[in-house]
């Protein structure tokens, strides 16, 4: 099998670093997002949406999205259990990866999409509203003090044992202050130790 990847997205990174965590080698392709070639027919026939991460398995099967692959590969190797090992711990997990994506790393989304990276990187690309990129950032900002609030009370994002939520929000939060400027405050003492915590994790480099 082989996963399309690009070293510097965060998508992909979420992926690698959840591989990591299970000790499990994937022969990776580089994809060049600079140079479009996520772009390219022979790229659209394995993802339509024209993104990465995709993962092809060997009998061609493509399989894309971040959390898609993730869970497929906690299918076929079951430890460590990180989408949870009950059903409630499950459904937990769930919840809270689903919080992860559908409020933090949308509003991130915004203020890339609408921030001085893209307006250099992909010039013509997108038509950048300062106003959506205002509002993104406060929310950011906003669901940066759910997360101290929620670590005040917890280990780890959904409970007290490390989870694929704790893995793919590090990723975004990382992305979030390397390439979009969002960097959770100071003062926010829990998230800081939380975060602490993931950089040290070997997985981290992944």
């Amino acid at each position: 099998m082989k996963l399309y990847d690009y070293h510097t997205a965060p998508n992909p990174r979420r992926v690698r670093v959840f591989l990591a965590e299970k000790g499990i080698e994937v022969e990776k392709v580089n994809i060049d997002l600079m140079a479009q070639e996520h772009k390219t027919p022979e790229f659209l026939a394995k993802n339509i949406n024209g993104q990465i991460p995709v993962l092809e398995l060997d009998d061609g099967t493509c399989i894309c999205e971040s959390v898609s692959i993730c869970r497929y590969f906690e299918s076929i190797y079951p430890q460590p259990a990180l989408f949870g090992a009950n059903p409630v711990e499950m459904a937990l997990i769930d919840m809270h990866l689903r919080r992860i994506e559908l409020q933090l790393f949308r509003a991130i989304g915004t203020s890339w999409v609408n921030g001085p990276v893209v307006a250099k990187v992909a010039a013509g690309r997108f038509k950048q509203i300062p106003e959506a990129k205002a509002q993104s950032d406060a929310a950011t900002h906003d669901y940066y003090k759910r997360m101290d609030r929620e670590l005040g009370e917890r280990v780890m994002l959904a409970g007290n044992e490390y989870s694929v939520v704790d893995a793919h929000a590090m990723c975004i939060i990382d992305f979030a202050e390397q390439m979009v400027d969002l960097s959770p405050a100071d003062e926010l003492s829990n998230l800081k130790r939380w975060r602490v915590e993931m950089a040290s994790r070997p997985s981290a480099q992944a």
